[in-house]
């Protein structure tokens, strides 16, 4: 699979650059089971990247295979040119690589600063001591850690709710806590799994807005895992499709709206 080095620029005037993940003949096996059967795409620099499909597809799979939580069989991950070896998640985010979960996962008891602190762990390496003690180098981080998370707290709009305990907070403003935490850590690539599920319409639409102009304004490439397809249409520079394992359907979202097999195995659209 050769991968894209050309830029160009898409119709809204964003750059789409070269790959910047290109995943190489992914399977993945649990037991007897193939979750992922010899998959390959790429993602590309400055794009939003959908992955879609119905429940057991391999699509959350997948994201853990790009985060290190899961290590394929077979195939090969290449990260910025160069392949992959076996890493942790933790030495995939240091690569640049942050995520959202399907299933939040906050500290309920801690309050949404602390919660967006979280993130920027990877940018603190004073040890206990000095952090404990405030003094020289860590309080030097603490503060600089400090400012990069007020900004993502602006950017995202929760400043008034930046003290309150994630606990309790409404569903989508957990979501929204989520997203800055990811923020936080400047991720060169960001993995939203299911970013809108069991939000209503007015969160998906918050959302939406934020994640293009994270996109926009920072510039983060953005691969996403998405059930509702007016979102993903929507947003989305181009689109992968699996169906139990497989993949079905590649292309920008016109391509894959009108491609049989993706329309009979997920869109359902009715056709002679």
């Amino acid at each position: 699979m050769n991968a894209h080095t050309d830029s160009f620029t898409t119709d809204d005037g964003r750059t789409i650059g070269g790959t910047v993940l290109d995943l190489r003949n992914i399977t993945l096996r649990f037991g007897g089971v193939e979750a992922i059967k010899n998959i390959s795409f790429d993602i590309r620099e400055g794009e939003i990247r959908a992955i879609i499909g119905p429940n057991g597809a391999g699509k959350s799979s997948m994201l853990n295979v790009i985060s290190g939580f899961y290590v394929p069989q077979e195939g090969e991950v290449w990260f910025r040119g160069e392949k992959r070896p076996q890493m942790r998640p933790y030495q995939v985010a240091q690569q640049g690589v942050a995520r959202t979960f399907q299933n939040i996962a906050l500290f309920e008891g801690m309050s949404v600063l602390d919660n967006v602190m979280c993130g920027r762990l990877g940018y603190m390496s004073s040890n206990i001591l000095t952090q404990g003690l405030w003094w020289g180098r860590a309080a030097r981080e603490e503060t600089e850690n400090r400012e990069s998370v007020e900004r993502v707290i602006d950017f995202l709009e929760i400043q008034a709710i930046r003290k309150t305990p994630v606990g309790r907070l409404p569903y989508g403003l957990k979501k929204r806590v989520e997203l800055a935490r990811a923020l936080a850590a400047e991720p060169k690539l960001l993995l939203l799994d299911e970013p809108m599920a069991g939000m209503n319409v007015e969160e998906k639409e918050d959302m939406s807005r934020f994640i293009l102009d994270v996109n926009d304004e920072f510039g983060t490439t953005i691969a996403l895992i998405e059930h509702d397809m007016g979102v993903v249409m929507d947003l989305s520079d181009r689109v992968v499709v699996m169906d139990y394992g497989r993949k079905i359907g590649d292309g920008t979202p016109d391509e894959v709206r009108s491609n049989q097999e993706v329309i009979d195995a997920y869109l359902g659209v009715a056709h002679d």
